[in-house]
């Protein structure tokens, strides 16, 4: 894990270089790419709009916040595993601080060459949606898999968790909000986090009862 670990945070620390050498124009060119309107705004049904917001939701300040909540919640008084409750605040909130952090650091203003679909505010890179969205939802993952017993069944609980957490970055880009570089370097480091954090520091699953999944 601890591999896997530093190659999402080498591929991090390459986007942060190419952002800061200005390289990433045409990476982000895909931006003016996305089928637009004469308006500039994306193309696509007010379902389909409608659609990417509720993804982009799942990342923001509240609806992510309740689910580590509940997921920290579980493990406190469900499980009655006080030592993964502990684990799973540590690295949601120190994951945020890190998000933010980089954030203030870096200061990248935010794309102003098509219409934002949604508000948002505060520097662009990484984005704060698809960073600290991959560190919820997959330390979330990774805190819960060693419950079930099935490690098929595992891998599909942590593989949807970074599949969700790439749905939300690509979702900041079609609403216009952020460069593709922020949304990837977000996921890379989100993800990268929560990994690094569970093969650093969470408890073992030893002497814990496993679902049978």
């Amino acid at each position: 894990m601890l591999a896997l670990a530093a190659l999402l945070w080498a591929g991090f620390a390459i986007v942060v270089w190419a952002v800061l050498g200005g390289h990433t124009a045409r990476f982000d060119a895909v931006l003016l790419r996305l089928p637009r309107m004469a308006d500039g705004a994306a193309r696509g049904p007010e379902w389909m709009l409608e659609m990417v917001r509720d993804v982009t939701a799942l990342g923001g300040v509240l609806l992510r916040n309740v689910f580590a909540l509940v997921g920290v919640g579980v493990a406190a008084f469900v499980l009655r595993w006080r030592g993964l409750a502990v684990w799973l605040f540590m690295t949601v909130a120190s994951g945020w601080l890190v998000n933010s952090v980089m954030k203030y650091a870096i200061a990248r203003p935010r794309p102003e060459l098509v219409p934002h679909l949604t508000e948002a505010g505060g520097p662009a890179f990484p984005s704060g949606h698809s960073f600290n969205g991959a560190v919820v939802y997959v330390a979330l993952a990774l805190a819960f898999a060693p419950c079930v017993a099935r490690a098929p069944v595992r891998h599909a609980l942590i593989t949807a968790a970074m599949v969700l957490a790439a749905l939300i970055a690509m979702s900041r880009i079609w609403l216009g909000v952020h460069w593709p570089s922020d949304a990837l370097a977000g996921w890379l480091g989100g993800t990268g986090w929560a990994v690094l954090c569970a093969a650093a520091f969470r408890p073992s699953p030893r002497g814990r009862n496993a679902v049978r999944a």
